[in-house]
């Protein structure tokens, strides 16, 4: 989110400016290599993420259900 912040407080020639830092220094054969790899890494990154919520879902889900099967060891007053 504070990337996309920051893209638009750029202006449109501080864009453009970063545009042509970039294939000067990756040339034009390289960038479409370069995004292909940022979007695996992407992929993967949300793929894990997914994996670890999943993993935790059901893993506070067990722990609801141990509780639940667990008789009260509460006793009244003596």
């Amino acid at each position: 989110m504070g990337t996309m912040m920051l893209l638009f407080a750029l202006g449109g020639s501080e864009v453009l400016l970063i545009f042509f830092a970039i294939l000067l220094l990756f040339g034009g054969r390289k960038i479409p290599e370069l995004m292909r790899g940022i979007g695996k890494g992407i992929r993967e990154f949300n793929a894990a993420k997914s994996t670890i919520e999943s993993e935790l879902k059901e893993g506070m889900r067990e722990v609801d259900n141990k509780a639940q099967q667990q008789p009260s060891n509460i006793e009244g007053p003596k």
